[in-house]
């Protein structure tokens, strides 16, 4: 078994087994605890911080200037209205009705200026357009209780002003629909996604071990809410700089990272944290990075996860990235799933931990290349020496030809022959000493 244990060794430091030998098991079985902040990156620090993409939060570093076609915002306004901030929201919310407060009041403050109802008011016999209209700040109020259909009953349209009537329907109409795009605006805003998305966690870093002999780019997603978000599906890309066999520069070039499309893996049942994996294999972009190439290497992974959200049916979206930095060589996440009494616990302490685990630091191609040439784990060097000897001479004493050159060998008189003669014939008795006389 130590001779064993060496060719493995031997076979490890072939293929670039990273220096730390010895696996390290899950935090809660190992028993010095190594205590790490959920912000805090196991990686090289003397690698210059760079512009991310995409925040860890999701929002996106990408500023448009010099837009020269601003009138395309108008020609969506609910939608501009919408993706403002909620400071400007109120604003715009309390400025619409003022305005068509303002404006509503004084074409009745106008009408009766016309009419002559602010100097005969007063007056018996003088039918004014609306009663008790006597100044600008009472055709403000009746402005008022027109478009929010108070009615407090002073203040009286009469049936001898028609364009009284025309504008009163007018302003009916009109005050309905800002109503209706004021509210629904505010309703939207509310009821937005993306404040469902806060729930929706993903691990502060990716890793990359051996999965079943194949190199896997690895990260945890997770939903603290009891409600779940419906035909969940995740996908992933890649960002970094690229240039062409022609000589063009693509500073943000996007590459697809296959998690699952083709095989239905990317579809998810969020109930509990999932370990999303990318197989790195000859379509994946990792496919000739190894570890050193890596640490040289500028890179981010943007990670996408949507889905409904159950209780309203709206579509929720997530996002998330990850810097080179923040690709961990040669490490797994830590268990958090746990089984009680009656039900799964799931502990969210350990929800961003990692353990360090034995991974080749070469290529996910060569490490095929070498698995090809012998496996990483001979099934040879699994047998002890004995069977090994039991096992040979058992075929040994099952092939005939064997036997049959043993048989010429004892015919022939060889000296092995002889030994063997003599001794049987120590072992057997005479048959003339049985024979009768």
């Amino acid at each position: 078994m130590a001779g064993d244990s060496r060719v493995l060794m031997d076979h490890n430091m072939e293929i670039g087994v990273t220096s730390a030998q010895v696996k390290k098991l899950p935090k809660h079985l190992r028993e010095a605890q190594i205590s790490t902040e959920r912000t805090h990156l196991i990686s090289d620090p003397a690698k210059k911080p760079r512009q991310r993409y995409v925040q860890k939060d999701g929002k996106c570093n990408v500023h448009h200037g010099n837009v020269q076609e601003t009138y395309r915002y108008l020609s969506d306004l609910f939608t501009t209205l919408v993706d403002l901030r909620w400071r400007l929201s109120f604003f715009i919310f309390t400025l619409v009705y003022v305005v068509n407060w303002l404006f509503f009041g004084f074409l009745w403050w106008l009408i009766a200026l016309i009419r002559g109802d602010l100097v005969h008011a007063d007056e018996e016999g003088w039918t004014p357009c609306v009663e008790n209209l006597n100044s600008f700040v009472s055709a403000f109020l009746f402005s008022i209780e027109t478009e929010t259909t108070i009615g407090y009953g002073y203040r009286v349209i009469t049936e001898k002003c028609p364009e009284g009537i025309i504008l009163l329907l007018v302003q009916a109409i009109l005050g309905s629909i800002v109503n209706a795009m004021m509210v629904g605006c505010m309703f939207v805003k509310i009821s937005q996604p993306k404040n469902r998305a806060e729930t929706l966690m993903f691990s502060n870093n990716a890793v990359i071990s051996v999965r079943d002999n194949k190199m896997c780019l690895m990260f945890r997603v997770g939903d603290l809410r009891n409600s779940h978000i419906v035909e969940a599906s995740i996908r992933a890309k890649l960002i970094r700089s690229q240039q062409t066999k022609e000589g063009e520069f693509i500073p943000l070039n996007q590459t697809d990272i296959n998690i699952g499309f083709d095989t239905g893996d990317d579809r998810l049942f969020l109930v509990s944290p999932l370990i999303i994996s990318h197989e790195i294999n000859e379509k994946s972009p990792f496919w000739e990075m190894s570890l050193t190439q890596m640490e040289k290497e500028e890179f981010e992974i943007v990670v996408i996860l949507e889905g409904m959200v159950e209780a309203t049916g709206m579509t929720c979206q997530a996002r998330s990235s990850y810097l080179d930095t923040e690709v961990l060589w040669g490490y797994r996440f830590t268990p958090v799933l746990s089984l009680e009494k009656g039900f799964y616990e799931v502990d969210y302490n350990n929800f961003h931990d990692v353990y360090e685990t034995n991974t080749p630091t070469c290529s996910a191609k060569e490490l095929a290349a070498k698995l090809r040439e012998e496996p990483l784990l001979p099934q040879l060097s699994l047998l002890s020496p004995e069977l090994k000897t039991h096992t040979f001479d058992r075929l040994s004493q099952q092939n005939p030809l064997s036997q049959e050159e043993d048989k010429e060998e004892r015919d022939s008189g060889g000296d092995r022959g002889e030994t063997n003669g003599s001794a049987a014939a120590l072992e057997e008795p005479p048959l003339a000493d049985g024979l009768p006389d």
